[in-house]
Order: C-alpha cells, then structure tokens, then sequence
C-alpha cells in the first residue's frame, strides 16, 4: 500500500482519499455509526475489515463500520445480521456510508435519503452513479473503465485499490501525534494479512 500511495503521490488520489476520510472520521462521532452498505450483490466485507483493522490500530472505536446487508442468513452472528432497517434509525453523529460499483438500487437511495434527512452523513465510493450523488454529502468516483493496473495518462486506479487507500487515510485522520506512525500501521497490517515474518 505504500508503495501504491508512492506511485500515486502526484496523480491527487492520495490526497482525494485523504479528504474524503477525514470528513468520513469528523461526521461519525458514534461507535458502531459508520454504516457501510454496498448492493444485493456486492457486499464490501474487505472494505470492512480494513476498516475495522485501522479502527483498532489508531485506537477509534467509531471508525469500526457496521456492515449492512440486504438479507442475512437465520444463523448470521449479530454483528452479520444488520440490515437496511438499521438506516431508518441513523442519526446526526452516524455516517451511511455506500460503496457501490454498480448502480445503487432504489430501495437503497431511499434508505439513504431518509438516513439524510434525520441527520446522518451520507458518503459514497461508486463508479459515477448520479442518482446516488443527489443523495449523498460526498462523493468518491472510480471511473467505471479504470483497470487494475495503475494508468498515469488516465489518472485511475481499480475500485479496490481506491477501498485499501480510503481505508489508510481514516485511519491517518483518526491519529494523534503519539499514535503509531503510518509505516508502523501498514506493517502491523500485512502482518495480519499474510502472517508474522518469520527469521
């Protein structure tokens, strides 16, 4: 991820990301308030644990998103059975925060506009999906072409690589001084990812 971050330092990427992440970490004051739903058929589970990895790490509990889902299985754990219904009941202090490649469906974009309307910050990552920016505060796009590999010309980066980069930036905006610096957190986090180094 560093070296991604490198790669992009000029492109305006990082500091897109950057932005974006801090109004994400100054709207959602609550734990258990940032609210991240993507669609019926693309759930951001890496997003979410990515997330909830930088929550531990810079020492934020309201940076650990709840994920919400259109339909959870009987036997889901609770913490996996958060469904749209918990968008009606956000608030001021919560953030909803969509990630979405595709089009975001109806029943979503009137969840999220009632969140809106109650108070919540509304935030999308998405691939330039108007009906969605009419509904939210701000807006990350991916353009829907970018390839998974970087294209300086084209100034892109894939879906993901923009999750993994808004994913480090929160965790950068929730740091005090005294925090771990961000190499530290980036090597604690492929540590988890691919296992402790072994001599």
């Amino acid at each position: 991820m560093m070296v991604l971050r490198e790669m992009l330092a000029s492109s305006g990427w990082v500091e897109r990301t950057q932005g974006f992440a801090r109004t994400m970490q100054r709207r959602t004051t609550e734990p258990g308030g940032l609210l991240l739903v993507g669609t019926p058929d693309a759930e951001p589970w890496h997003l979410a644990a990515h997330l909830d990895d930088e929550s531990r790490l810079s020492g934020t509990p309201q940076l650990s998103p709840t994920l919400v889902r259109y339909q959870a299985p009987q036997d889901a754990p609770a913490h996996l059975s958060v469904t749209l219904e918990r968008l009606e009941a956000a608030r001021k202090g919560e953030t909803v925060f969509v990630v979405s490649e595709d089009a975001a469906p109806e029943m979503l974009l009137e969840r999220a506009w009632d969140a809106r309307k109650m108070g919540a910050t509304v935030l999308s990552l998405d691939a330039g999906d108007e009906e969605l920016h009419g509904v939210a505060h701000e807006s990350l796009v991916v353009p829907a072409a970018a390839p998974t590999l970087i294209v300086p010309e084209l100034d892109v980066v894939s879906f993901d690589s923009v999750q993994h980069l808004v994913s480090v930036a929160a965790g950068e905006a929730a740091q005090s001084p005294s925090s771990m610096s961000v190499r530290e957190r980036m090597a604690k986090l492929l540590e988890h990812i691919a296992g402790p180094r072994i001599s």
